[in-house]
């Protein structure tokens, strides 16, 4: 059996309870070194055989699933945050159904939900944004012609961008260039959970400097949208007593 698991977003007590028990149950571990917090292993029992990704292709990965499974041995997969965001998890399943391997999934949590842990940051506060696009610059993967990135802008709607952290001044340039105002609320995340975590609030067009001012290079996600300045926000009817819902009846206006 192949477990692929997320391992949250950096911090090791973020595991999953269930992708905790599958690290200790694993006869070996395939981890995506470059992001992983290696504090995970210490689940690890004394005889698992423990392999850094980030030194090996997609063949070589598939090439040590195969020894495991002839051998009736259970492997994990370990990807960072949640590897349904950019966990290159499909083309490794795709070539499992094919050899009728056996694999699963335990989600984790993503690094766009610590960062916003990291900020005390609520991505959609009513009549401010009620929509999140998750997305990343084109680098050197490219994104589809009709994902770019300035075509997200026109909605105003809060942004995450992932794997960008290099490009902030085009970045910046193509927003504003989009519809989003150069002094729209931003905030720079680096490695959101770790304990070296870095949070900076700034504007669009001060993005770019904020970053090179802090030496922020990499392993930082960029949040655009007013809901980083969390103002002018409508209370949620939810909790409003004059709003009915399944379980309560309105009550009267509070004001009466």
């Amino acid at each position: 059996m192949i477990h692929f698991v997320g391992a949250g977003s950096g911090a090791a007590d973020l595991i999953t309870v269930r992708g905790q028990k599958m690290l200790q149950e694993a006869d070996v571990i395939i981890y995506a070194g470059s992001l992983v917090n290696e504090a995970l292993l210490e689940y690890k029992k004394e005889d698992c055989k423990v392999f850094n990704s980030a030194y090996m292709t997609l063949e070589e990965v598939i090439e040590e699933m195969k020894k495991a499974e002839a051998q009736n041995k259970t492997t994990v997969r370990l990807h960072t945050g949640d590897p349904c965001l950019y966990g290159a998890i499909r083309e490794q399943m795709d070539i499992l159904d094919d050899l009728g391997f056996k694999y699963d999934y335990c989600p984790g949590v993503s690094s766009f939900s610590g960062a916003a842990s990291a900020l005390n940051l609520e991505y959609t506060l009513p009549n401010v944004s009620q929509s999140v696009v998750i997305t990343r610059m084109a680098g050197r993967t490219p994104v589809p012609p009709k994902e770019e990135i300035s075509t997200f802008a026109a909605h105003h709607a809060t942004m995450v961008i992932f794997l960008s952290t290099g490009m902030l001044e085009e970045l910046s340039k193509k927003l504003i260039e989009g519809g989003y105002e150069p002094n729209t609320p931003c905030a720079l995340v680096y490695k959101a959970t770790w304990p070296d975590q870095k949070t900076f609030v700034c504007t669009l067009e001060t993005l770019a400097k904020t970053a090179a001012d802090n030496n922020i290079t990499k392993t930082a996600l960029t949040i655009v949208g007013d809901v980083v300045a969390h103002t002018n926000y409508d209370r949620s009817e939810l909790y409003n007593p004059e709003f009915t819902t399944e379980f309560r009846q309105a009550t009267k206006s509070s004001h009466n």
